[in-house]
């Protein structure tokens, strides 16, 4: 009964401490009392404490399986092994809520330390707002959804975690995805604090410039990872289904890359100040819509908890965090003007200008794809369905246009590229996309949209392609390098650059897997009786028989299918159906061949005595979207790295290429 209660009032002590922290911290800054200001950050650090002190309890309780505690009792079995008990932490409601004002208070706690002699106008207001964000959630872990809430009678069992969360895909990919929604409260705070002091230089962005990195990056490796389970746990062949949760986390993502992007013109040309706030404090806002999705049961999703009652609290908080960040905006629009002119449509400035634009289009596009079932039931009374072919219809063409984005501007000069340079750029990458066209057309590529996102994601990679071999030539021309010794200190001399371009690498390789698997996946279904086999083009599968086996959790069966390619048997693929014991429910576990060129995706419908049902398909480079991104997670690593981590002492800089 002592962990319940230190879990109640640690909880109950944070919340208090919440408010003082923000109301000291605001009143120190505005009196410009140092006293007050030191108490705030005194108080924020207790918060975190306090916290940490309810998540440990809360774990603690889980682990023991005390099924005094309803959370317990609602998550977690006799027969659930510790490694799923420990995630089942984040598994149900309070638990992820819980977790979300854990990593805030972390953030904080980070933040603080970090700035304990920097950004002093700027820290009073950035810890009000984080603590505010940190209040907001305190509340409803107190007032509405307590995690510590005690049944009268306790169980003899629990009702064990849901068996879909019981996969190592769904134990790291909240935490991570988790990472990047929470991360974006930093540069957000950092935001208000910079537009509530006035100081509206670029110091606010250098100082968050690494956490937006690490948001985003996070935010980035949940989704592919979300990505991944739904593709071997759901058994439906894909990774991607414009599902309403997903398109939650896909928003933020969009509108903090366009963060990222603009930044560097506000660094290099004191421009698109507006677009800066506006965007940080929209990615913000975005990051509590999706966690309003998930809680909220207006939507159907895999990915949603359960039905509450407190959707309406995180709309009322996302109206007010809008209202005073844009009233902020609109008071401090005469600091926000920019201090130079466009001057070219042929420059950098404007092409990542135009990137702002295509990147809150599709956003935008995203938005109301997903809300839109719910303002019909509101306004009509006809819940309208939203599905992949209006997503796929609007924001294909825009993603492929991002593409062409992603190799056009790093060849684009700042200010203006003169016709030369133009064509010394362009040609390479052109003529490099043009014979890729060839090739695809020769082979008998004809899907529209495949072909224009294959062409230009070679585009992509010829103009990276150019970008590096100038600089090693240089450096290996400049400083007697070898080739291999100018592209490692190409890449660590200028880490946000050429980290970029890393990344840039790898959402190529990535679309390349997705126009490929979307635009000719096979699909066939089919019954068949031990000894009998389906083919697919080339591909043979032949049904071997059934196994059966059980554990402590479920009884599962597999089917044993053998693979032919061209008569000759390349390997097996087992697919196996499971029934969980606690709570009782079926699951689906696809048997998945894996290659270079295409997966062979099995799924074991069901069986009898005459047989079984299968549903195959052929996934063509679908694996080249976990290469994507495996690449895309390398460059973002890089571009986070310490400016002089793996540099050579030496005084050469490499030459600002198409600058």
């Amino acid at each position: 009964m002592l962990l319940i209660e230190l879990g109640n009032y640690s909880i109950t002590a944070a919340f208090v401490l919440a408010i003082f922290s923000a109301a000291a911290s605001v009143w120190g800054g505005l009196r410009r009392r140092a006293d007050l200001i030191l108490a705030g950050r005194n108080a924020a650090l207790a918060v975190f404490g306090l916290v940490t002190a309810a998540s440990a309890a809360l774990i603690w309780l889980l682990m023991a399986r005390d099924y005094r505690v309803e959370y317990v009792a609602s998550h977690v079995d006799n027969a659930l092994n510790a490694f799923y008990r420990f995630s089942a932490f984040w598994g149900g409601q309070e638990g992820s809520l819980l977790l979300w004002v854990l990593l805030l208070c972390v953030f904080a706690a980070v933040v603080i330390r970090q700035n304990r002699t920097r950004n002093a106008p700027l820290m009073p207001y950035a810890t009000a707002t984080l603590m505010v964000t940190a209040l907001f959630f305190l509340t409803i872990l107190t007032f509405i959804t307590p995690p510590f809430k005690t049944l009268p009678v306790p169980p003899p069992d629990g009702k064990g975690l849901n068996p879909l969360l019981q996969d190592w895909g769904m134990v790291i990919h909240p935490p991570i995805l988790y990472l990047g929604f929470v991360g974006f409260a930093v540069p957000f705070a950092f935001c208000i604090g910079a537009l509530a002091s006035g100081k509206l230089d670029t110091d606010w962005i250098t100082s968050t410039r690494r956490w937006t990195l690490f948001s985003w990056f996070f935010l980035g490796i949940g989704i592919l990872l979300g990505g991944a389970w739904a593709y071997k746990e759901l058994g439906w062949g894909g990774y991607w289904a414009w599902d309403p949760v997903e398109n939650a986390s896909l928003m933020p993502f969009l509108t903090g890359t366009a963060f990222l992007h603009s930044v560097m013109i506000q660094e290099k040309r004191g421009m698109l100040k507006v677009w800066n706030v506006s965007l940080i404090i929209m990615t913000y806002a975005l990051t509590i819509f999706g966690t309003f999705l998930t809680r909220s049961g207006i939507i159907s999703s895999v990915h949603a908890f359960a039905d509450s009652s407190f959707g309406w609290a995180f709309l009322a908080y996302l109206a007010l965090a809008l209202v005073v960040a844009f009233g902020l905006v609109i008071w401090r629009l005469p600091l926000l003007r920019s201090e130079h002119e466009m001057e070219s449509f042929f420059s950098r400035e404007a092409s990542f200008l135009l990137n702002n634009v295509v990147l809150v289009g599709m956003t935008f596009a995203v938005f109301w794809g997903t809300i839109f079932p719910v303002v019909s039931e509101a306004v009509k009374g006809i819940k309208v369905t939203v599905g992949p072919p209006f997503f796929n219809q609007v924001n294909v063409p825009i993603a492929i246009l991002l593409i062409f984005l992603a190799g056009a501007s790093p060849l684009l000069a700042w200010r203006m590229t003169s016709a030369r340079q133009f064509q010394k750029s362009f040609v390479y990458p052109s003529v490099v996309a043009v014979g890729g066209l060839a090739v695809l057309l020769l082979f008998g590529v004809t899907h529209l949209y495949a072909v224009l996102a294959i062409a230009l994601s070679i585009f992509v990679v010829g103009a990276i392609w150019l970008e590096y071999y100038r600089g090693v030539c240089s450096r290996v021309r400049h400083q007697g390098e070898n080739a291999l010794e100018a592209l490692w200190e190409l890449t660590m001399r200028n880490k946000r650059r050429f980290g970029g371009y890393i990344v840039h690498l790898g959402m190529a390789v990535l679309f390349i897997g997705v126009a490929a698997s979307s635009a000719y996946q096979q699909v066939g279904e089919v019954r068949l009786r031990p000894g009998e086999s389906f083919a697919m083009n080339s591909l043979r599968l032949r049904f071997e028989g059934l196994r059966e086996d059980r554990t402590s959790q479920y009884n599962s069966a597999f089917a044993r299918l053998a693979v032919f390619e061209d008569g000759r048997k390349i390997g097996e693929v087992e697919p196996e159906k499971r029934v969980y014991f606690t709570p009782p429910q079926p699951t689906t576990e696809a048997g998945i061949r894996r290659g270079f060129k295409n997966d062979i995706y099995a799924v074991f419908a069901e069986a009898d005595e005459d047989g079984a049902t299968f549903r195959f398909m052929v996934n063509p480079l679908i694996n080249w979207v976990w290469a994507g991104g495996i690449i895309f997670g390398l460059g973002a690593v890089v571009c986070f790295l310490p400016e002089r981590w793996g540099r050579r002492r030496s005084s050469y800089a490499a030459p600002a290429l198409a600058e």
